[in-house]
């Protein structure tokens, strides 16, 4: 299995190459992994223990290598390499002012590979391994799963070279987040392939409501992943947001953002849900249209 994505900027298909693919392989793909080595790997004091290493200002010298070996332009961040203070200073870097342009519309919260469904219900379509996922076992929350039961869903993964913040994709008011603790499963397609329930019904989450008013709610989930630490919320709650406002930011490691609208007042662009069918992701960037 390659991961093969389509560069929304051009065009054409991408093949990724993640850090550590083999081993990812290893644990999702192969019986042997999944019963020995998984078990351990998801527990969430590996992940907290390597997140420990990447705050720690030894680290810094693992960015150099990082940045050359997965092609990062650094110019769009608002520290040069001599002033970061630790891997995660940089992996959880601010840009520069304008390095991201909002556009009008529901606007991508951020920079990663996306997929776009018209109902939630369409996702097993696309992961047709596994359990059937249902939004009363991903928020944990029977009511709030009714009330976006008919929602369109879309599915923002950040991989490890990506800006790891996260934004507003609307203006609206947002709640405070509710956490929903779990494991820390890998987020990458060669693990989701293999049950794509599993990985984002047990993985640690959250989420807030964003009140938009005339477009009605809408629900914002970012999700851990293996040696994914922390999400740490950046907004203040019941307080107005505009589109492309920080929202969060993710420590080290692949994640993901799960964003549900109501598909009566948003309509999701046409080439990005014909990607979704044709078995693509998308890449987007923070701040790119993605609906109206």
């Amino acid at each position: 299995m390659q991961i093969r994505y389509i560069d929304r900027s051009t065009g054409k298909i991408k093949t990724e190459s993640p850090p550590a693919e083999g081993l990812i392989k290893f644990l999702y793909g192969n019986p042997l992994g999944r019963a020995t080595v998984l078990p351990l790997v998801k527990q969430k004091f590996i992940s907290a223990w390597y997140g420990r290493r990447m705050d720690a200002p030894a680290s810094k010298k693992n960015i150099p290598d990082f940045v050359e070996s997965l092609g990062i332009d650094l110019g769009e961040a608002q520290k040069t390499l001599p002033e970061f203070t630790s891997f995660n200073d940089f992996f959880y870097r601010k840009l520069k002012p304008g390095a991201r342009p909002v556009a009008s519309g529901l606007v991508s919260p951020g920079d990663g590979r996306l997929l776009a469904f018209e109902q939630v219900g369409d996702v097993h379509q696309f992961y047709v391994k596994g359990q059937p996922f249902t939004l009363t076992d991903f928020l944990q929350d029977e009511a709030l799963a009714r009330e976006f039961s008919g929602a369109a869903m879309l599915i923002l993964r950040l991989a490890p070279n990506d800006y790891h913040r996260y934004h507003f994709p609307y203006a609206g008011i947002p709640t405070a987040s509710k956490d929903i603790q779990g494991a820390y499963y890998s987020v990458s397609p060669h693990a989701l392939v293999h049950n794509f329930t599993r990985v984002f019904c047990e993985n640690k989450r959250k989420y807030c409501c964003l009140r938009t008013g005339e477009k009605g709610d809408m629900l914002l989930a970012p999700v851990g992943a293996a040696m994914v630490g922390t999400i740490i919320d950046t907004y203040e709650p019941e307080t107005p947001c505009a589109a492309g406002d920080e929202m969060g930011y993710f420590a080290f490691g692949g994640s993901s953002l799960v964003v549900l609208v109501d598909p009566k007042h948003f309509t999701i662009d046409a080439d990005l849900l014909q990607n979704t069918r044709d078995g693509l992701e998308t890449f987007v960037r923070m701040g790119e249209r993605i609906g109206g």
